[in-house]
């Protein structure tokens, strides 16, 4: 006889759907296994052959912390492409990578953790560097593009599974898992949901990630939105993963709720689908869930609801169908194709902000390069390990030949003399391997240790001389002769040992405080410890007792070694920017817009000896530069892998640069809001709101080349609009042009943007060629959020249809008149007053009417605050009463069109802040009124009624 094969079971059948399947997988497994899977390490069912599977692989720019891997230009850089058609390529092989890498390392994740759709409201938040644009219509269509390419375009099965951070309102990293984005409801679908909502209903999106902050006093790990709004805009099983820790921070930081099953379950109930937390090990999210369940807090159909959506992914990534998954062989790695496409995108990422005619460069030229970026090829924290590396220096070298090519770097050379009279020395490390951080791949960089196989520093009588650079802020870093930076390891000794400055904490930064003993003397603190650095027989280190007194003792100033470089030089290039890991960058916000003083000091040393000087910024974020003595400044994010060729071919020639600016770029701090104002509208930021002069505006960015646009026509059709118009390649080179088209509301009942990006498109054009653009618009685009009817509503009127090269040079216009609903007073005697619904306010913070939903106001540090609810209408018999639903203690006070006080109610301090009780007072109004509201005190207010 022979043994009967066993059936098949259902969730093995690629002929069912997966819906049947993932019905079939969940019913055979057990609760323990289910709950089990809700950790983001979910374990591997032997009994059933279900392999362990992970969320979560960074992927925001090339395949990161896995190893080495093509590395492209940052989000931020990739945003200033403007190129839908290259980011979607640019997703196609970073997804090809990641299955080529998972192939021999199956650390590797499928479910990527990519693109961040925040958008850049602020230039101050740290991780600028890896949003698209400041406007949602820009980030949501590069968000898009690239989420097609990470998915690829199979009916059934994904090469990955993108999950877009991080939702939602997120843009500060100072204090970020505490403190609170105040989004009024217009702000909210205006401008914050718009890049989320727009990708996901383009369908190849697999999920979301909540960020750390709260929004309106919730924490975003239990927003109601994830139910409210994201899974309503697809059909889809969305997936939704925790950030890193963020679970335990509903208890530990935030203090939201009193027990770790309390937040656990709230999570679960609001849609966290994942939780990160506690790295590889899930034995505290696992107690957790089970002590909610216990609790009587969560339902095995809630733990159900979670795993479904998780199984969905991994049936779509075809991890249950090896044969019939197209993705399952692909091994394409660092192909000459991605190479290409690496240097492709680095070299529509550069942006030329200003040329007087010094650019291109002509091809006999002596150049003299210099600055502090000049000779790096800068990573970040999302960066892959580099498989191939290209400086400034080296592209134009390579460009123009090294002997055309004059350097210098502009380090401060200086030794740090002790008060002993020795000097600091950093041994020889004859025999010692080297060493990349992050080459061999890692779960969590942020693990990884220093490095203690290399001596320690020591003191002598002749020391070596160090290569200081000051980034600003005061934070220093050191490096030795053989380019090796300053570092301290887990032991507290400095070495000469990292090849870069980075890390989850960095080791490698400095800041000299004054000594108070010691005229000339300085104290050397270490940032990441916070400690201070002795001199010991046994080796230099952080000790908490006998700090050292250093005298720094310059050998060469940067601006001296600068100035004698560039005189003789035909051009000077000045390449000026930031270190990722440092003064901006997750954790850490800037604190300024200026360049580091030590780079601008750099700056007028090469401008002063040579009037030839361009200015290359190398950054992750705008800086509020001085152009008006360069003849050419160009900015680039930075640009992975290829970075220095494609900037050394733009400024050849050899490519006609076509980068435009993703966000706006200030003059100066005064003219940005507080970090932790996100009210676009009343703050009146970015290019939308923003009524004073830009450094540079938004879509900004010139050419070698000349356009002009010509023959705009709008065409009606149903239920949108359809906008054409010609643009020409009128100079002398091939070029790319990026041609943006906006709207405006001519003469808005409410504060509308000054104009508002409708598309884009980003063509080629050879020397007197044309092209016929069209573009169909939705007559949705023109909506705006009626807080006095809680939906969208086109508002009837003119609207300006505006076409050319940025937000500020407007070639072409047109005025069209739209049908639309007319507005209305708010009918209060009938509907109130949502308290978060208002027109204007002034000091006013929005937060959480209950734990679960809604939204409440209250004035901001508990001080004095108002509200302003425009054209409010008491009907022809008006009204006799008004009534507050409050909780705290303070007081209401009402009064109409900015007049006298009608009405005055006063609340003795509630329990809590979620106490909610009603108070009222007799008023007499008729007809249509401006309502204003003071609010006095700690009090939250929900709802205002009226009554006749």
């Amino acid at each position: 006889m022979t043994a009967q094969t066993p059936p098949t079971p259902p969730f093995r059948d690629p002929r069912l759907p997966f819906a049947k399947r993932i019905d079939d997988l969940l019913a055979r497994l057990t609760l323990d296994e289910r709950i089990a899977f809700l950790h983001q390490f979910a374990p591997a069912v032997e009994r059933l052959d279900v392999r362990a599977f992970r969320t979560g692989q960074e992927a925001l720019h090339g395949v990161a912390w896995m190893g080495p891997a093509t590395v492209f230009p940052q989000a931020v850089g990739l945003g200033a492409t403007w190129n839908d058609d290259l980011v979607r390529r640019i997703g196609e092989a970073v997804s090809t990578e990641t299955r080529a890498m998972r192939a021999r390392d199956d650390r590797v994740g499928l479910n990527v953790w990519s693109p961040t759709v925040n958008l850049l409201r602020h230039p101050l938040w740290g991780r600028n560097e890896e949003g698209y644009s400041e406007d949602p219509k820009l980030t949501s269509a590069i968000a898009t593009a690239y989420t097609r390419g990470l998915c690829g375009d199979h009916p059934d099965y994904w090469r990955t599974a993108p999950v877009l951070k991080h939702w939602l309102a997120h843009n500060n990293e100072t204090n970020r898992d505490t403190t609170s984005s105040s989004v009024r409801p217009r702000v909210l679908h205006e401008y914050d949901l718009r890049a989320f909502r727009e990708t996901v209903e383009a369908g190849a999106v697999a999920g979301v990630m909540p960020a750390y902050n709260l929004v309106n006093g919730r924490p975003n790990h239990v927003s109601p939105y994830l139910r409210e709004q994201l899974r309503t805009w697809t059909d889809q099983d969305l997936l939704v993963c925790s950030d890193a820790g963020a679970p335990s921070n509903l208890v530990d930081s935030e203090h939201y709720f009193d027990t770790h099953e309390e937040a656990t379950a709230a999570a679960i109930l609001a849609g966290v689908d994942s939780f990160t937390d506690h790295g590889t090990d899930s034995s505290k999210i696992v107690e957790r869930v089970r002590g909610a369940l216990v609790q009587g807090l969560l339902s095995e159909a809630d733990i159900d609801a979670a795993v479904r959506r998780q199984l969905a992914i991994r049936f779509r990534l075809g991890e249950f169908d090896p044969q019939s998954d197209p993705h399952a062989g692909v091994l394409d790695f660092d192909t000459p194709a991605h190479r290409a496409l690496a240097q492709e995108a680095a070299e529509q990422a550069i942006v030329l902000l200003k040329n007087d005619g010094l650019l291109p460069l002509s091809p006999d030229v002596r150049v003299a390069v210099v600055g502090l970026l000049a000779d790096e090829c800068k990573l970040d924290w999302y960066s892959g390990t580099l498989i191939h590396r290209s400086t400034p220096l080296e592209g134009l070298s390579e460009r123009f030949g090294a002997e055309r090519v004059d350097f210098v770097e502009g380090v401060d050379r200086v030794r740090l003399r002790t008060s002993c009279g020795t000097y600091v020395s950093v041994p020889a490390a004859d025999g010692v391997a080297e060493d990349m951080r992050g080459a061999e791949g890692t779960l969590d960089p942020a693990l990884l240790a220093g490095r203690t196989d290399l001596p320690p520093l020591t003191a002598d009588a002749t020391g070596t001389e160090l290569a200081l650079i000051d980034w600003g802020e005061g934070v220093l870093t050191l490096r030795a002769p053989d380019g090796r930076y300053l570092s301290v390891a887990g032991d507290g000794y400095l070495r000469a040992s990292a090849d870069q400055p980075g890390g989850w904490v960095v080791q490698e930064t400095f800041r000299l405080e004054a000594s108070g003993t010691h005229a000339n003397g300085h104290l050397l603190k270490h940032l990441g410890t916070g400690g201070y650095v002795s001199v010991a027989t046994d080796g230099v280190k952080v000790a908490a007792e006998h700090r050292e007194t250093f005298e720094l003792e310059f050998t060469e100033r940067g601006e001296d070694a600068v100035a004698r470089a560039t005189a003789a030089a035909d051009v000077v290039l000045v390449v000026a920017g930031n270190d990722p890991h440092i003064n901006g960058r997750e954790t850490q916000d800037r604190t300024t817009l200026r360049l580091p003083e030590h780079q601008e000091r750099l700056l007028r040393a090469a401008r002063a000896a040579n009037p030839n000087t361009a200015l290359a910024l190398v950054s992750a974020y705008p800086y509020a530069v001085d152009p008006a003595d360069l003849p050419a400044v160009l900015w680039t994010a930075h640009g992975g892998q290829a970075a220095g060729t494609a900037l050394a071919r733009v400024l050849a020639g050899d490519v006609s640069p076509a980068g435009r600016l993703p966000q706006t770029w200030y003059a100066c701090d005064d003219d940005l809001p507080d970090l932790l104002d996100y009210d676009v509208i009343g703050g009146r930021q970015t290019y939308l709101y923003f009524e004073g002069t830009p450094l540079f505006p938004f879509g900004h960015g010139l050419s070698y080349a000349s356009f002009a646009y010509a023959d705009l026509q709008v065409r009606r059709r149903l239920g949108a609009l359809a906008v054409s118009f010609t643009v020409t390649n009128t100079g002398e080179v091939a070029a790319d042009e990026v041609a943006q088209f906006y709207t405006r509301a001519v003469d808005p009942s409410v504060p509308r943007p000054r104009r508002e990006l409708a598309a884009h498109r980003r063509v080629h054009l050879a020397p007197g060629a044309s092209t016929d653009l069209t573009f169909e618009l939705p007559l949705s685009a023109f909506e705006f959020w009626d807080v006095a009817i809680g939906r969208p509503r086109l508002e009837p009127g003119a609207y300006e249809v505006l076409v050319g090269a940025s937000s500020e040079d407007v070639r072409l216009r047109t005025t069209v008149q739209l049908d639309g609903e007319p507005g209305a007073p708010r009918p209060v005697r009938e509907r109130g007053l949502g308290a978060a619904d208002f027109d204007e306010q002034r000091n006013i913070a929005l937060v959480d009417r209950t734990k679960v939903a809604g939204d409440a106001v209250t004035p901001v540090d508990g001080g004095a605050g108002e509200l302003v609810f425009r054209n409010c209408d008491f009907g022809d018999d008006g009204i006799t009463s008004f009534t507050v639903e409050v909780a705290g203690g303070g007081t209401v006070e009402l009064s109409l069109d900015g007049g006298p006080l009608t009405a005055a109610l006063t609340l003795s301090a509630t329990k809590g802040p979620y106490d909610y009780t009603t108070l009222g007072a007799e008023i007499a109004a008729v007809g249509v009124h401006d309502v204003h509201l003071g609010l006095r005190g700690p009090l939250r207010l929900a709802r205002v009624g009226f009554s006749g």
